[in-house]
């Protein structure tokens, strides 16, 4: 055993389950350098969940002896393919989708009906106001809270990860919100954790859809507009009643 983690409620995603990127983050943790991480099962709330190697060399999660994640070594070649200002960031999410809309409006990330404090409210929209399929980037900000910090008073992981999570759900979206998707992979590379309260620009674009499966890619940029943070993602489509929790 590696050592446990506990996600509490206040970093859920949908009702019962983990924000995915989020969970993702803390398991990554256990990995040295950039990491990929999928779900298997969606993670389950103010439970401890174990850590352990595998014996693949991979470290994977338990919820007793039902496997949760599993996460390895990676690399993640993204390049940020454009890179807005804040008020550019800004002016995108005003075109996102209407909250009612949202499928998952407690979610940590990008929860519409969570408090100023409470979730990240990252609510990515079209970055060009004539991309109205939703075919381009998407884009949204985010200024990290006091409460994101990690020991060296940088944003820990964890939030990096979060914060990359749920823009790549918006980039295969449209004006009518996104599909019934959970996060199934993401992998993160991290050039720098930002400052706390810096003025970071979240942008994401849709790659490929092969049946269930949505993937798109994503940049964090920092306050300077060079990207912090890199990811690709892969979302599956699941039944209403999967996506939160039935």
């Amino acid at each position: 055993m590696r050592g446990t983690i506990v996600i509490e409620r206040r970093f859920r995603g949908p009702p019962n389950s983990g924000n995915g990127g989020y969970s993702c983050g803390r398991l990554a943790a256990f990995v040295d350098g950039t990491a990929e991480v999928t779900l298997v099962k969606p993670p389950p709330l103010d439970t401890p969940l174990t850590v352990a190697d595998a014996a693949d060399g991979t470290v994977a999660l338990y919820d007793d002896e039902r496997l949760i994640a599993t996460a390895r070594a990676a690399t993640v070649d993204v390049e940020a393919r454009a890179r807005p200002t804040f008020a550019e960031a800004e002016a995108a999410a005003r075109r996102t989708f209407s909250a009612s809309a949202h499928k998952l409006p407690m979610c940590f990330v990008c929860g519409p009906d969570r408090a100023p404090g409470d979730g990240l409210r990252i609510h990515p929209g079209p970055l060009d106001p004539a991309d109205v399929e939703w075919r381009g980037v998407v884009a949204a900000t985010w200024i990290p809270a006091a409460d994101m910090a990690a020991a060296d008073g940088k944003v820990a992981d964890e939030f990096v990860w979060a914060a990359l999570d749920c823009p790549t759900a918006y980039a295969n979206g449209s004006p009518d919100g996104f599909p019934n998707i959970l996060l199934g992979r993401q992998a993160v590379r991290i050039e720098r954790r930002p400052d706390i309260g810096e003025r970071c620009v979240v942008t994401a674009w849709r790659t490929t859809h092969d049946g269930r499966k949505h993937r798109a890619e994503g940049a964090l940029l920092g306050g300077d507009g060079d990207p912090v943070a890199v990811c690709r993602a892969t979302w599956i489509e699941v039944t209403p009643e999967v996506l939160v929790g039935l």
